[in-house]
């Protein structure tokens, strides 16, 4: 198991990093020792010194470089763990049709499974303040969608389940942001650039899990690029956006409704940018960090190995079961299941 130690975020967009003796330098903002991070993100195109970038391959801690708005651009990391049989089998099961859409059910279905908790949890939680009977509409249409996905014959098939479940899950969104209407609203989902404030943070969070994942998975050795479900595309991380489909509504999407509706975050904290595009303003963007690391501490009892897990080890928790599975290890995948 992986140790979750604190995670360097660098917000300051023209900051440049170096390495100083066993410390990471921070210009102009400040230095801390390399031994107590786990990884570094940075936002921004300042970059950072070969030296810097040695040392963390050295010690294998991931350097992450996204853009100001979360978009990955590069990653440098150390030697890959695992073996060379491990990755082989994960290439023949992306080759096997049948074998991937086993795994791309679990997932699925597991997902829809979690949409759906997270509209039951708004119900028991805001009875009150929600219209009763369009939750639990939209609550069995998943229920239903996750037994067909689970038992879904085609990829194609899961697709589109996926798909008619994601426009059920979304369209009581807008009514799970009971604070701030005024400012923050859901209308429907908007990317490259997002062109709203929810959507700005949703965009933000699926980034910040997906850098979550790819780390996780090269850690047991699995190949982030050779995904299951997501096709295969140049630059693509598919398996890794496989396995941010089973954290998107428990983890992000409950998130972000807690930042708006807790006032943690104001409409004050967006810029619209030349493009029409809604991003987080930089000192805004420290605040949602801060918040987004204080949850990824928080414990859970995980549904497949009734242990207390950190949210934040949890893309670990779900790789190595992943590649236990491609091993032979155990029988099935088992994704996970927010309770």
């Amino acid at each position: 198991m992986k140790k979750l130690l604190n995670t360097l975020y660098v917000t300051t967009e023209n900051a440049y990093l170096s390495l100083d003796g066993e410390n990471v330098v921070v210009n102009p903002v400040g230095r801390l020792p390399i031994h107590t991070i786990d990884g570094i993100v940075v936002f921004g195109y300042s970059g950072a010194s070969p030296a810097l970038m040695g040392k963390c391959a050295e010690l294998n801690k991931s350097l992450v470089f996204l853009t100001p708005n979360g978009k990955f651009l590069a990653k440098v990391t150390g030697k890959s763990y695992g073996n060379i049989l491990l990755r082989r089998e994960q290439y023949r099961i992306c080759d096997d049709e049948s074998r991937s859409l086993g795994i791309a059910r679990n997932i699925i279905s597991a997902k829809i499974v979690n949409e759906r908790a997270v509209v039951n949890r708004a119900v028991r939680d805001h009875a009150m303040r929600l219209d009763e009977s369009k939750f639990t509409g939209v609550s069995e249409r998943l229920k239903n969608g996750a037994s067909l996905a689970y038992r879904c014959s085609g990829a194609d098939e899961l697709r589109g389940i996926e798909g008619e479940c994601a426009n059920g899950y979304f369209s009581v969104f807008d009514d799970m942001i009971l604070q701030q209407k005024e400012d923050f609203r859901y209308t429907s989902r908007s990317r490259r650039p997002p062109m709203d404030p929810v959507n700005a943070m949703l965009s933000f969070s699926y980034s910040l899990l997906t850098s979550m994942c790819v780390s996780a998975l090269e850690t047991v050795g699995l190949d982030p690029y050779a995904g299951f479900f997501h096709t295969e595309r140049p630059g693509r991380c598919s398996l890794a956006l496989d396995l941010v489909e089973e954290f998107r509504s428990a983890f992000a999407d409950r998130f972000v409704l807690t930042m708006i509706n807790r006032r943690l975050i104001s409409y004050r904290d967006f810029v619209r940018k030349e493009n029409g595009g809604i991003l987080l303003k930089d000192e805004s963007r420290k605040t949602f960090l801060s918040a987004w690391q204080m949850r990824k501490r928080e414990t859970l009892t995980h549904p497949f190995l009734k242990e207390k897990v950190e949210w934040g080890l949890l893309p670990y928790v779900q790789a190595m079961l992943l590649a236990k599975y491609v091993r032979g290890d155990i029988d099935e995948y088992p994704p996970f299941i927010w309770k």
